[in-house]
């Protein structure tokens, strides 16, 4: 009986692990193609794939990978120290993430919680930048973006670009801060007047302008509290 191992090579560009992996992500590989990718490559006589598959059958799978040593792997035929060590800290990756809790996620609950999140982060800066915190449904932040870095004395961002942000991560609420490179974070009446077009294409899309925090030199205005939103 002739058999024909393929290798790599051989098989077409959107078949192969690495390729599929980026077109469809890595949730669409199978486990011998995810294995494929940590051994890299096979040897003469066989792919990496077909290493894969063969490493999975003699050892039951990839529970049973997880208990061989790395000198257990070694002595597995077309294994040597280099993939063994790759394969172990791959599956070694895997655990720890299993056992990694999330951090607990800040809340802004006041102007006061974003302006100690951000004040260190804009104090200093010689531009201004307008920063968006974004919230979900509990005012927790689920991410951070800088949208405009300005001139010496000038941010401008328009609202198209707060929101696309906003509905990219399925944002509830934002908090919208800038920095004043001057120290002074008295509101400037261009800051006004963009609140005040944040909030109206804030009510059109649904998502709430909470804040517009100007950020000084250790000192903060939330235009909010003064009653300019």
């Amino acid at each position: 009986m002739i058999t024909t191992t393929y290798m790599l090579r051989d098989i077409p560009n959107d078949e192969r692990p690495r390729e599929r992996m980026q077109q469809y992500g890595a949730s669409a590989l199978s486990q011998a193609e995810l294995l494929a990718i940590l051994l890299r490559t096979g040897t003469r006589q066989e792919s990496a794939i077909h290493m894969a598959q063969r490493i999975l059958g003699e050892t039951g799978g990839i529970r049973g990978i997880m208990d061989l040593s790395i000198g257990e792997l070694t002595r597995m035929k077309g294994i040597g120290l280099a993939k063994a060590v790759q394969i172990k800290a791959g599956i070694e990756l895997g655990q720890r993430l299993v056992r990694t809790r999330l951090p607990d996620a800040q809340t802004i609950r006041s102007p006061q919680d974003a302006a100690d999140l951000l004040m260190e982060q804009l104090r200093y800066l010689q531009k201004e930048h307008f920063v968006c915190l974004f919230l979900n449904t509990k005012n927790h932040i689920i991410a951070q973006e800088t949208l405009s870095i300005g001139s010496l004395n000038a941010s401008i961002v328009h609202p198209r670009e707060v929101f696309r942000a906003a509905i990219k991560c399925s944002s509830a609420s934002v908090v919208c801060a800038h920095n004043h490179p001057s120290g002074d974070p008295t509101p400037s009446p261009e800051d006004i007047r963009m609140t005040e077009r944040l909030c109206q294409a804030g009510d059109i899309v649904g998502i709430d302008v909470l804040d517009h925090i100007v950020i000084g030199d250790g000192i903060f205005v939330s235009l909010k509290e003064q009653g300019l939103m």
